[in-house]
């Protein structure tokens, strides 16, 4: 009996999985504090800065289309 005891303290095998899932939930807790402290003025920055983006891309493909013609 002590010797599955002494296997199962010293098996390892889903120890990285674990830390990726503790990383990944602090930093989901992160994020949720962050936005939460902002009250929402990250959410239109980020917001505005997609949308710029957004504008580029379409005007870039318009231009694209454009210049195949």
């Amino acid at each position: 009996m002590q010797a599955i005891a002494q296997k199962f303290v010293s098996d390892e095998s889903g120890q990285g999985i674990t830390e990726y899932g503790a990383i990944l939930a602090f930093v989901a807790i992160l994020v949720a504090v962050v936005f939460s402290i902002t009250q929402g003025a990250l959410s239109s920055a980020i917001s505005k800065a997609f949308s710029a983006v957004v504008s580029q891309l379409n005007a870039l493909s318009t231009a694209a289309a454009a210049a195949s013609s």
